[in-house]
């Protein structure tokens, strides 16, 4: 059941990405990921009232929310600190840079994650894992040289930077997932932290985007930023639920929930008809390889 899960994770995850490439594109960023997140509440909202008014409707189910207490509110801030840190670099890169570059750079997200497993937690790698690493970052570099061809030079560029740390905060984040998800409810931190994401990127948009709003690119509300809310909150919920299992594996369903990266490919490869394809659909297959490969060492 969580190996579904994990793959319908991926999947929407892939959707997610297109979704954000068509708000982001020619709009202002740090509004666009205010709407989303607000959707994103709008969503979870309910769930959240109905377990507070009438709790025997939602109990023993997945969807009930269950209350916390200060502490563990104190950690789930930390959460969506982390994540929208991750969510600014990786929308900002999603605007200026192809989403064939993109989201594979992103995609590298689970390496980083063992790598921070065996640095934090003393995790050891078996071959497969080993090799899984090293082909991945092979291929992280390699895309490198394809943003080169693009002028998006890693030494010059700040779009390549903006991605590259978006997808260590990311990598910081699932690390952080695995030691929140062991003590508190899949629910509680799915919910609570997106309304703590919706409050900082209120702050964040006023105090940020409207003073200088007219010197700056326009918002303009897209459907498509909705669908972001969707398939990211049903994404979440079925990764969430997933690890909640207990044979579930985090470096499993982490390495599984990035092969939707194929998706925004794809889109960017024959919607968009991004350049010089040949070279990163090698480097492409090497992160699909790489991916494939620590799933066998998991």
């Amino acid at each position: 059941m969580w190996l579904f899960l994990a793959l319908l994770s991926a999947l929407l995850l892939g959707i997610y990405d297109v979704s954000k490439k068509v708000s982001v594109q020619g709009n202002a960023v740090i509004p666009v990921l205010l709407t989303s997140v607000l959707f994103s509440s709008a969503i979870l909202l309910p769930f959240l009232l109905m377990s507070l008014v009438q709790p025997e409707l939602l109990a023993g189910t997945p969807f009930f929310v269950p209350v916390v207490d200060f502490e563990t509110h104190l950690y789930l801030i930390l959460k969506a600190v982390i994540v929208l840190s991750s969510w600014l670099f990786a929308y900002f890169a999603m605007k200026h840079l192809p989403i064939t570059l993109a989201s594979p750079i992103k995609a590298t997200q689970p390496v980083w994650v063992v790598l921070g497993g065996v640095l934090i937690f003393g995790e050891k790698l078996n071959a497969y894992q080993t090799a899984g690493v090293v082909v991945t970052l092979i291929s992280f570099f390699m895309f490198s040289f394809a943003g080169k061809k693009e002028g998006f030079s890693l030494r010059s560029n700040k779009w390549i930077w903006f991605i590259i740390l978006a997808t260590l905060t990311g990598a910081v984040s699932g690390l952080y997932d695995k030691y929140l998800l062991h003590r508190f409810d899949h629910m509680a931190v799915q919910t609570y932290y997106t309304f703590y994401q919706a409050i900082i990127m209120g702050l964040i948009t006023m105090f940020l985007w409207v003073p200088t709003r007219h010197k700056t690119t326009p918002f303009q509300f897209r459907w498509s930023i909705a669908f972001i809310s969707v398939f990211l909150v049903t994404a979440d919920f079925a990764y969430f639920y997933a690890l909640t299992m207990p044979d579930s594996l985090i470096s499993v369903v982490s390495t599984m929930r990035r092969a939707g990266v194929v998706v925004p490919f794809l889109y960017g490869a024959f919607v968009m008809r991004d350049k010089n394809l040949k070279l990163k659909v090698i480097d492409m297959i090497g992160v699909v390889l790489g991916m494939l490969l620590l799933f066998l060492g998991s």
